[in-house]
């Protein structure tokens, strides 16, 4: 049998900020989750209610399974803020670590000597990650509902390889060091947090702005601001991230050249192709031409920059989609009120 921390070594090695082991088994945020699909708070996710039998238990995903070996990778939270969430700047995440984990997973049967039964998760398959992760000593769920490490804050991704291997786990996180923080819930600017660790995403402006294929409703688009991909307001306030956040030091994330210009209306202009090709292993490509568009032409109604009403003209007049058209013409209405 291969040694867990030199598992973990290989893992640190292989560029990972953090490394945990944990059994498989009945999941026991299970319920929590299933309570709050019920609530319709995942809004159009519709992706999230599947697999639920899966989600129950660890070792369905992949039959035969005993052990997660789970991880997590900066993405720098020390970056500057900006119109674009900091994970979202660089490749997408999903390629960068699936890779470093199927490698791990290489080396493990290397070191043996022979095939072993595992796969990669990142975001792919019916498993509550930070569920995994806290069990694997990696940190608590905080009141933001992200995971936060004591040594790096939150800004990480999370992965685990799901392997058949019966490995010694680590010590799960118990502790909540929240204490009696509420800075995370009450700097939201759309209120997305129901109670502590209780989000509902239809309000969240991640959602909004990436998941969320209809009209941005107009009761949420002024918290939304200048925001035209994801947010990281609830991490920014957090304590923990203000002193422990890490410099980025995965290359691949680095942020591509003009995401972090203020001259968003760079994008509008895009064909579908051109989009495509703008955004090839990005994460933002998940936004799709229109959604991106749409949350431009709301970020530029917020604005209020007389220098954007001609692009915002052409777009309410021209566009080919009916949610970008509505956009503009919102954001054009919100230079008229001004005036008034």
């Amino acid at each position: 049998m291969i040694s867990p921390t030199l598992i973990k070594a290989q893992a640190l090695g292989l560029g990972f900020d953090l490394a945990g082991i944990t059994k498989l088994g009945e999941v026991e945020s299970h319920d929590h989750f299933e309570n709050w699909l019920s609530k319709n708070f995942h809004g159009q996710m519709q992706y999230l209610a599947r697999g639920a039998e899966k989600r129950r238990n660890t070792t369905l995903p992949l039959e035969g399974t005993k052990s997660a070996i789970v991880v997590g990778l900066n993405y720098g939270g020390t970056q500057p803020s900006g119109p674009i969430a900091r994970y979202a700047r660089g490749d997408d995440y999903h390629e960068i670590m699936i890779a470093k984990l199927d490698s791990l997973h290489a080396w493990i049967e290397q070191e043996l000597g022979h095939k072993v039964r595992g796969k990669s998760y990142v975001d792919t398959g019916p498993i509550l990650e930070r569920d995994l992760a806290r069990k694997a000593g990696l940190g608590w769920i905080g009141k933001n509902t992200n995971l936060v490490n004591p040594k790096i804050g939150s800004y990480f991704f999370i992965g685990s390889l799901l392997i058949d291997l019966d490995l010694e786990p680590d010590t799960p996180f118990e502790a909540d060091r929240c204490g009696t923080c509420t800075r995370c819930l009450d700097a939201c600017p759309t209120q997305a947090f129901v109670e502590p660790r209780v989000l509902d995403a239809t309000k969240c402006i991640s959602y909004l702005t990436i998941e969320s294929r209809s009209p941005m409703p107009t009761e949420l688009r002024a918290g939304v601001g200048e925001l035209i991909y994801g947010c990281d307001i609830c991490q920014e306030v957090c304590p923990w991230n203000i002193s422990f956040s890490r410099e980025l030091s995965t290359p691949e994330l680095a942020p591509r050249e003009g995401l972090m210009s203020t001259d968003i209306a760079m994008m509008l202009d895009d064909t579908d192709e051109n989009f495509r090709k703008r955004f090839k292993k990005s994460p933002m490509k998940r936004a799709k031409r229109t959604g991106i568009a749409r949350n431009i032409a709301i970020a530029m109604g917020n604005r209020r920059n007389a220098s954007d009403t001609p692009v915002l003209e052409r777009l309410a007049a021209n566009d080919a989609d009916p949610m970008v058209r509505e956009a503009a013409s919102w954001a054009l209405e919100q230079f008229q009120s001004e005036a008034k």
